[in-house]
C-alpha cells in the first residue's frame, strides 16, 4: 500500500496526525504506549535469557556477547529470534496493541518479519552507527518497520536510539559497502560527514514507550557510560504485500506469519532501487560484530 493509500483508512490507534508524522519524519515516538503489566512479563522474561547466557561462552546463532562476558558477569549485545527463545515475546507480538499500532502505518494485513532483543550493557555498551535497516533485508517496497519497546527508563547516558528525520526521503539511498566492495552495515565517515546530523533527534523516554522508525530511516545509537543496562527489543513487521528478496540473515520461524488482516495475493513493488546485502546463506553473526569489525575480514559482495 501506498502513504496516501494507508492514511485514507480510518486508524484504530494512532491520531491521523501521529500517522502524518510518522510518513513526513520517518519516525514516532510514542510515550508509555505499552501497560506496565506487559512490561512486567517482558521485563521477567528477559531476565529468564541473561540467566541462559551465563552458560554462554561464546556467541551463537542465539546469544552475540561483547568479549569481556563472563558467566559471573554476563555482557550481551543481542538476543536474536527472542519470539523464539521464549513465549511471552511472541505473546506480545499477537495480543498486544503493538501490531494495530503498526496496522495504522502499514495498513490492516501486517506480517511480521523478525524480532531482536538489543542490549546496551552498563558501563561500555556499544555504539551503533548510522545505517539503514532495508539494506541488510530488501523488500519489493518501503513499508517495513521497526518497533522498538523500552523496557526500562532509556536517558541519554544509556545510548537511545537515534533517527535522522526525513533521511528515509533521500534517492539515491547511501551505501553500506565500502571503497573495496565489503559490506559494513553502516555508511561510510564520508557519507555521514556530508549529513545534517544537528537534526539528530534522540528517543529518550520511560519503560514503555515505543520507537517507530521507516526502514529507510538512517538511525544509530550512541555508547552506553551509565551505570545501567539498556535493553530495547525490535520488532519488525510490514505490509502484506511487501515480500522480501532476500535470505532473512536472522531466520525466524514466525517469517511472513500474518498478525493482522490477511495474506495479500499481489505484490507492491516500489519503483525506488534498493541496495542488495552480501549472501546472508553463507552465514551472519550481528550489526554488532560487523560494525566493529570483529570478524576475520568484512563479508565481500
Amino acid at each position: 500500500m501506498t502513504p496516501e493509500q494507508v492514511l485514507a483508512i480510518p486508524p484504530k490507534v494512532l491520531t491521523q496526525a501521529q500517522r502524518e508524522q510518522y510518513f513526513s519524519e520517518g519516525y514516532l515516538y510514542l510515550e508509555r504506549a505499552i501497560s506496565d503489566e506487559w512490561i512486567a512479563r517482558l521485563r521477567a522474561a528477559t531476565e529468564e535469557l541473561v540467566e541462559r547466557s551465563r552458560k554462554v561462552t561464546q556467541s551463537d546463532a542465539i546469544f552475540d556477547l561483547e568479549p569481556k562476558h563472563r558467566p559471573d558477569a554476563p555482557r550481551l549485545r543481542r538476543v536474536s529470534n527472542p519470539v523464539e527463545q521464549h513465549p511471552v515475546f511472541w505473546d506480545y507480538c499477537l495480543k498486544s496493541v503493538l501490531p494495530d499500532i503498526v496496522a495504522d502505518l502499514v495498513g490492516p494485513d501486517v506480517k511480521f518479519h523478525h524480532s531482536k532483543l538489543n542490549f546496551k550493557w552498563a558501563q561500555g555498551g556499544e555504539e551503533v552507527k548510522w545505517h539503514y535497516d532495508i539494506s541488510f533485508w530488501p523488500h519489493t517496497n518501503y513499508s517495513p518497520l521497526t518497533v522498538g519497546t523500552y523496557l526500562y527508563d532509556c536517558g541519554m547516558e544509556q545510548g537511545p536510539l537515534a533517527v535522522l528525520p526525513k533521511s528515509h526521503l533521500l534517492d539515491p539511498m547511501l551505501s553500506q559497502y565500502d571503497g573495496k566492495g565489503n559490506w559494513t552495515g553502516c555508511l561510510s565517515a564520508a557519507d555521514v560527514a556530508r549529513l545534517d546530523t544537528s537534526k539528530t533527534v534522540y528517543l529518550t523516554g520511560p519503560a514503555g514507550s515505543l520507537t517507530i522508525h521507516n526502514c529507510r530511516t538512517l538511525h544509530s545509537s550512541p555508547k552506553n557510560e551509565s551505570d545501567l543496562g539498556r535493553p530495547l527489543l525490535l520488532n519488525t513487521m510490514t505490509s502484506a504485500d511487501a515480500f522480501p528478496y532476500t535470505v532473512n540473515p536472522i531466520k525466524p520461524k514466525h517469517d511472513q506469519f500474518m498478525l493482522r488482516g490477511k495474506r495479500a495475493l499481489f505484490a507492491h513493488h516500489d519503483p525506488r532501487p534498493c541496495l542488495v546485502p552480501p549472501d546472508w546463506s553463507k552465514g551472519y553473526t550481528s550489526i554488532f560484530a560487523l560494525q566493529q569489525e570483529e570478524e576475520s575480514e568484512l563479508i565481500a559482495r
